[in-house]
């Protein structure tokens, strides 16, 4: 197993793919005791496998994905509709043009503890091979077939997929 070599070989196939940009929220300061609005911004570029952010020198665990978008007021009747609008134009005040997909809420994954055979994130090592735990539910892969396939998905996506 050389995850470092399945994961070069995986940038190789995408070079010249475009990437999306990963956030972290940030709170700024308060002015004059006012507390300002939170705002999501830039980290780092990294293509978006499924459960993966393979950036050009890491590998991450996806956590929640929003599209920026100017808030404007409007009626919800759930809270967590609540909650996605304000994370998505916490991310237009961060510096994202609307409609551009933010990944926030992601995590590393610890390359240096899947070499040594322990789980990092949803990648674990099964009888020395590297796999990926792809659904909540513990559907899971060989980690080199799931990245040949969503290599492929994303440099040739299907048609009418966005």
């Amino acid at each position: 197993m050389d995850l470092a070599a399945l994961l070069d070989d995986a940038r190789q196939r995408l070079t010249g793919t475009p990437q999306e940009r990963l956030g972290e929220i940030v709170q700024p300061r308060r002015v004059l005791g006012v507390a300002r609005a939170p705002r999501i911004v830039p980290r780092v570029g990294a293509w978006h496998l499924g459960v993966l952010l393979l950036a050009d020198d890491a590998l991450y665990a996806t956590g929640e994905i929003v599209r920026a978008r100017e808030e404007v007021r409007r009626g919800f009747t759930a809270e967590s509709q609540r909650e996605r609008d304000a994370l998505a134009g916490a991310a237009f005040r961060g510096g994202y043009a609307p409609g551009e997909v933010v990944h926030i809420g992601w995590a590393p994954i610890d390359l240096a503890a899947i070499a040594r055979g322990e789980a990092s994130g949803p990648v674990r090592v099964v009888e020395g091979m590297p796999r990926v735990r792809w659904s909540r539910a513990g559907g899971e892969s060989d980690l080199a077939a799931y990245l040949d396939e969503r290599v492929e998905l994303l440099r040739h996506p299907a048609p009418g997929a966005t």
